[in-house]
């Protein structure tokens, strides 16, 4: 099934929202979208609010970005209960997500950083970015379409591969912002062959954030030619709050991918082989809940398939829990596969100091990053090609309870 059609995805939020393992519902405001905005939205150099049923969103100033000289500007989407996610023009990236613990303390259970300069000048992990124009991995950095072969920067792998876009890739652009009744929608105009890419890209991404704690996550995309296009998120999450910075913080989190009964087997540089095996009987089995401690692998960098794929409606991919804090995150998309990641190479000594001062070590988060398989345009059947005329629209739902 191509990457280029349009799912029309639809949800229905609740507070036991995964009672399906396939979601086909409406999604953004718990029943069926009706507007019931109130305040025309006042826009000026300090602030921007509005509300949309009992939504309000802010901004300040994130600092300057030093290569260009723009201003990255920071927006808060706070729900009616206080709890908040924050969102930079620099990479379209989460800057935090606060939601509350089983005592009813708002905490931070995503890394990342206070100002706009650690995310330029020293991006180890993309926190929280937008990743495109193709996340994970192309083999040599080459892929073709149709009979025209292209050449990308190989950053990774001792210049074997290339990784997430790139040195120049669009967690480290600085996207134009539109406030929305519900949400934030930002987005970036790709150049033809900017970072060897082809075509021009416009490209979107908005974040919806409502009163049971669900972030939403919208892709949409349009191209003047054929290209390629593969949009993720790369958050980190510690579900006993981002100030856990320890090497090994987030090993006792519980990890469930019921909808994952195989994945793709990898070379000695996590490209993968082709082949889809099933995940039973290995340390990739997570089709029931286990504790991250108590397997025989320390640390995860996997791509796993998505059962019941169809391209248009979404699934529920992953549920992780903290006992600590009572936290749960659940993760619904309408793509085919998700790297599951623990945060293996953080705690390098170039790292910058993250939010509570201190710097993000090994094993101290992980990441849920629903994408097409790596290496797909050279590896698999179902290639991340856009095509011209045609529209990407694709999904990921991040959802926030207590257990």
């Amino acid at each position: 099934m191509p990457i280029d059609f349009n799912p029309n995805i639809f949800y229905i939020n609740n507070n036991k929202p995964y009672l399906q393992d396939v979601v086909k519902t409406t999604f953004f405001n718990g029943s069926n979208v009706s507007d019931t905005f109130t305040k025309s939205v006042k826009v000026d150099n300090k602030n921007i609010s509005s509300s949309f049923d009992g939504i309000h969103i802010g901004k300040r100033d994130f600092g300057t970005v030093e290569k260009n000289g723009e201003t990255a500007t920071l927006y808060t989407i706070t729900n009616k209960n206080g709890a908040s996610v924050e969102l930079s023009t620099f990479g379209a990236t989460i800057v935090s997500i606060k939601v509350p613990d089983k005592n009813g303390n708002l905490i931070d259970v995503t890394q990342g950083y206070n100002s706009v300069t650690p995310y330029e000048k020293s991006p180890i992990g993309h926190a929280g970015g937008t990743i495109g124009p193709c996340a994970n991995k192309i083999n040599h950095g080459k892929f073709k379409i149709g009979d025209k072969e292209y050449t990308l920067e190989c950053n990774k792998d001792n210049g074997q591969t290339h990784s997430h876009g790139g040195k120049e890739g669009f967690d480290v652009k600085n996207w134009k912002a539109e406030v929305l009744k519900d949400g934030v929608k930002f987005t970036y105009y790709k150049k033809d062959m900017e970072g060897g890419y082809p075509a021009n890209v416009k490209t979107s991404v908005t974040y919806k954030f409502d009163n049971d704690n669900n972030l939403s996550v919208r892709y949409e995309a349009q191209t003047d030619a054929d290209t390629i296009l593969n949009l993720t998120n790369h958050s980190y999450f510690n579900l006993d709050g981002e100030q856990n910075t320890n090497e090994n913080s987030v090993m006792e989190h519980v990890v469930e991918l019921p909808n994952s009964s195989k994945y793709t087997p990898v070379n000695e540089i996590a490209i993968p082989t082709g082949e889809i095996k099933s995940v039973e009987n290995t340390d990739f089995d997570f089709t029931s809940p286990k504790r991250l401690s108590e397997m025989n692998q320390l640390g995860y960098d996997q791509n796993f398939v998505v059962d019941n794929y169809d391209g248009k409606s979404l699934v529920h991919i992953a549920k992780v829990k903290s006992d600590k804090s009572g936290i749960v995150l659940d993760v619904s998309t309408d793509l085919p596969g998700f790297q599951f990641y623990t945060a293996n190479n953080l705690g390098k000594d170039s790292q910058p100091a993250g939010k509570s001062g201190k710097k993000y070590e090994k094993h101290s988060a992980f990441c849920v990053e629903p994408q097409f398989f790596p290496d797909a345009i050279n590896t698999f059947d179902e290639k991340p090609i856009l095509k011209k005329g045609d529209k990407f629209s694709r999904n990921i739902v991040y959802s926030f309870s207590l257990d």
